[in-house]
Order: C-alpha cells, then sequence, then structure tokens
C-alpha cells in the first residue's frame, strides 16, 4: 500500500521504427517498444506502473496487423507489472496510406510523494551504474535506416553483419527491454538517488535530466562494449563519435545513481530480473553537465 500516493503519466511514441516494421510486415515487437518508452520514464520519477492506454491510427485497420500490435502492447504491459485497460483505433483512408501506422501510448504509475525520485538527491561521490541495452531499443532509427538501408543499401533479410545469426531486420526490430521490474528490485535494495533513461539524446541528452545544477557526471565511454550493431553503423555511415552519443543510446538503457558502496548491490538487485548492469563513472562538482571521459 500507499501511504501518501502520488500518480505519474507518461505519454510517448515508437517514431520511425514503425518503418521498418512496415518494410517487413513484422508488427508483433513494436506493441513491447511503446510500453517500454512509457513505463520506463515513470520509473525515473520513482513510480510503480499502473495502467497503459494505447492509440492506434492507420490508412487501414487490417485485422492481423492489429492483433499483432495490440498483442505486443499486451506482452509489455505484461512484463511491466501493469493494466491494458483500453485504447483506442482510428482509420484514416485518403489520409495515411493503407500500410500506414501510427502508435502512441499512455501511462499512468503511483509513487508514495516521500519516495518520489528528483536531482537533488544526488550527491558529489555517486556512482553512475547502467542497465545494458542489446540494441537500439525505439532511438535513433531515422539516421540508423538513412545508414543501413539508404547509404549502405543493405538489405533487411541480409545479415545484420558479418558473422551474424540474425538478419539486419530482426536487430533493428528486437523489442525494447522493458526495465521497470529491474528498476523496482534495484530500489527494494539501494537508496537510489535518481534515474535516466537512455532515449533519444543519448546519454549526455538524458543523464543530464538526473542531475542537479551543481554537479556533473563522468561517464567513462571504455567501462563497457557497446553492441556490435551500433559500431556498424557508425562505420559504414561515417557517423562521428559525437553524433553517436548524441542520437543513441550505445547500449545503456537505464543509468541509475546510488552511493557508491552500493554499486555492488545494485548490480546484484539488477541481476536478479536478468539485467546486466555495471558502473560506468560517477559525480564530481559542476554545474549540471554530462561528460564522456
Amino acid at each position: 500500500g500507499y501511504d501518501d500516493p502520488v500518480l505519474v503519466a507518461a505519454t510517448d511514441g515508437v517514431g520511425t521504427k514503425i518503418q521498418v516494421a512496415r518494410a517487413m510486415d513484422r508488427w508483433d515487437t513494436i506493441g513491447l517498444d511503446l510500453v517500454a518508452m512509457c513505463v520506463d520514464d515513470l520509473v525515473c520519477q520513482g513510480a510503480e506502473p499502473l495502467f497503459f492506454l494505447d492509440y492506434l491510427s492507420a490508412g487501414r485497420l487490417d485485422r492481423d496487423r492489429v492483433a499483432a500490435i495490440v498483442g505486443g502492447v499486451a506482452e509489455g504491459c505484461r512484463q511491466a507489472g501493469c493494466a491494458l485497460i483500453g485504447g483506442e483505433m482510428a482509420e484514416h483512408p485518403g489520409v495515411m496510406d493503407d500500410d500506414d501506422v501510427e502508435l502512441v501510448g499512455f501511462a499512468v504509475g503511483v509513487v508514495d510523494r516521500d519516495r518520489v525520485l528528483t536531482p537533488e538527491a544526488v550527491r558529489s561521490g555517486d556512482a553512475l551504474v547502467a542497465l545494458d541495452s542489446p540494441g537500439l531499443r525505439s532511438n535513433g532509427y531515422s539516421l540508423a535506416r538513412r545508414v543501413f538501408l539508404e547509404r549502405a543499401g543493405r538489405s533487411l533479410e541480409a545479415p545484420a553483419f558479418d558473422g551474424a545469426a540474425t538478419t539486419l531486420g530482426d536487430e533493428l526490430l528486437a523489442p525494447s527491454v522493458i526495465y521497470a521490474p529491474a528498476i523496482a528490485a534495484i530500489r527494494r535494495e539501494v537508496d537510489v538517488r535518481s534515474i535516466a533513461h537512455i532515449t533519444g539524446g543519448g546519454i549526455p541528452g538524458n543523464l543530464n535530466r538526473a542531475l542537479p545544477q551543481h554537479l556533473d557526471a563522468e561517464v567513462e565511454i571504455g567501462s563497457w562494449e557497446p553492441p556490435r550493431i551500433f559500431g556498424e553503423l557508425a562505420a559504414l555511415g561515417d557517423v562521428s563519435d559525437e553524433e553517436m552519443a548524441g542520437v543513441f543510446n550505445l547500449g545503456v538503457g537505464m543509468i541509475v545513481v546510488v552511493a557508491e558502496d552500493q554499486v555492488g548491490d545494485t548490480i546484484a538487485a539488477a541481476a536478479t530480473t536478468g539485467r546486466g548492469a555495471r558502473r560506468i563513472g560517477g559525480v564530481v562538482p559542476g554545474k549540471g553537465d554530462v561528460r564522456l571521459i
């Protein structure tokens, strides 16, 4: 139960990852992406996801496609531990192409007022613990599609890279990890100071939201190995390190700020939910900036 509950809401969409689903006519993963983008914003405020609603519009509502998309939303809600209580569908012939789809969602969570997370709890000397992300999640797909499909002329049916067991399409459509259960497990064991959900804008554009104005974050780039897909993308598109870091998560889905002496407990708690985690840097005096070192 909650002694002094506060309701928190988040809304988001899938973005241009939908265009990959459209090209492959595979619709079973983007619903999970939608749930992940919404509920993992909620948990950054300390909230537990309660319920979810979706909105699906298309030029033509194909029954099988709708079933696959909504099935993914339902599975995402199951993983997040929240209820899918409703949604809306709209058909827009003449405005959207028959196979055009737009998908957005709305999540509501709850947290006790005295457990709401804010950047003010962060202290100099705190540690940054990253939760691993196996791929792009749902961000940077305009650039990824331009590099792989237009500039490099890669086929979605071809191997994602030399020696890959998956196709490029499989790699790009891999569903986003839903971190809400891992964050809940961590908060049960550790006094979490602040959390950043690494989405569009990469680490620099999201971790700064988890910092007070008088502290900086130093992220040690060599402390983890980004998944192979990011190296392929950078090489094929001649994308600079700065642009890569400002667009993609580079293999980091969430960053949890904790006291240095709680890093081990944080990693162990994440592992109980099957999530890999590692220390990737620390907090130092500054002015609210994120530095990749």
